[in-house]
């Protein structure tokens, strides 16, 4: 063999290629990336949302405890717009705004007899809610116990997960 042939068949280590740096990353991971922290924020948003159906529930709760305490000639139609302003909170917290803003007297009842009020609202205790904010005096007949039971089991019935 002649020292050319020979010069051209020693072969020459194997040189393996740099491995790839950590950054910038592959774009599957930016994708990942990115879907996570749309999760999270999604996660976020559902707990907040939550946390203030579950503080409105408390208040409102905390209020009807209140209310049952009184007697029924110490109720104030103040008192009775305070429930209805914190009924229509949670409604629009539970419902599509459009559907519930803009409701007053009948329809208010009626919105709230078809979310969970069973007719109570407008044919019974309930009935106080679109009237006693606006009069003087509340009727003596005001039965402040079936109230307080209404509107605790509507607000349980719309705050439940």
């Amino acid at each position: 063999m002649n020292p050319a042939t020979q010069s051209v068949l020693q072969l020459r280590d194997i040189h393996l290629p740099v491995e790839p740096g950590f950054w910038p990353p592959a774009p599957g991971w930016w994708i990942l990336a990115v879907l996570l922290l749309a999760l999270l924020a999604w996660v976020g948003w559902i707990a907040v949302r939550r946390y203030h159906l579950h503080r409105s529930r408390q208040r409102i709760l905390a209020m009807l405890g209140e209310l049952e305490q009184e007697a029924n000639n110490n109720t104030t139609p103040e008192r009775i717009a305070q429930i209805s302003i914190l009924l229509r909170r949670l409604a629009l917290m539970r419902y599509p705004r459009q559907r519930v803003a803009a409701l007053t007297g009948a329809d208010w009842l009626s919105f709230l007899d078809e979310s969970g009020g069973q007719g109570n609202f407008s044919q019974g205790a309930g009935q106080v809610l679109a009237t006693g904010p606006y009069q003087p005096t509340l009727p003596s007949d005001l039965d402040t116990r079936a109230l307080g039971t209404l509107v605790r089991s509507w607000v349980i019935k719309n705050t439940e997960h």
